[in-house]
């Protein structure tokens, strides 16, 4: 399946006319739904945010507050909707159209899923090399101010919690290294 699934898809002139598509297509029932990357991206950016507040106390490990994000979007996965009780969840976990099951992947959503967090020395799903770590590491590109070495250590180290193969590692890796020289 892969790519030749998505090769599939009519974006001919016979679905969208002779100017292009002129906006968010149709998913999940409505228009412009995102998808489960999507949801993670945002969250992978919710995490580096409060990792970037926290380097100011000591308190300072990235890939912590990205695990951290990344639970709260399982979360999103399977509750009916926020809950107000959490107080430390932030505004992104409160936003009610993230509580809808969009097609995760369950690497993703076992890796999520407890408390424990995948390190490079202990991978999460350690045959997993699905796409899903790839597509959440383009924020640790958008970190333009960091050297390039520790956007690749993050994006490893964040790829572990979920995606344990060194295919998936190292291609959420590459990505980001694409986006942070794309960015500078």
């Amino acid at each position: 399946a892969g790519l030749d699934a998505h090769l599939d898809r009519p974006l001919r002139k016979e679905v969208c006319g002779d100017e292009g598509p002129a906006g968010p297509g149709e998913a999940y029932g409505r228009r412009g739904a995102v998808t489960a990357h999507t949801q993670l991206s945002l969250f992978t950016v919710d995490g580096l945010i409060r990792a970037q507040v926290r380097r100011d106390t000591g308190a300072w490990h990235p890939p912590t507050d990205v695990h951290l994000a990344y639970r709260r979007w399982a979360a999103t996965q399977s509750d009916w909707g926020p809950d107000e009780r959490r107080t430390g969840d932030g505004w992104l976990a409160r936003q009610e159209w993230l509580y809808s099951r969009r097609g995760p992947e369950r690497s993703c959503l076992s890796g999520f899923g407890d408390r424990g967090m995948g390190t490079l020395e202990a991978v999460r799903n350690p045959g997993e090399r699905g796409p899903g770590a790839l597509t959440r590491s383009a924020p640790f590109g958008l970190l333009v101010g960091w050297d390039p070495g520790l956007v690749l250590q993050l994006a490893l180290e964040c790829a572990a919690q979920s995606h344990g193969h060194p295919a998936a590692r190292l291609a959420a890796g590459a990505y980001a290294l694409l986006v942070h020289g794309a960015a500078r």
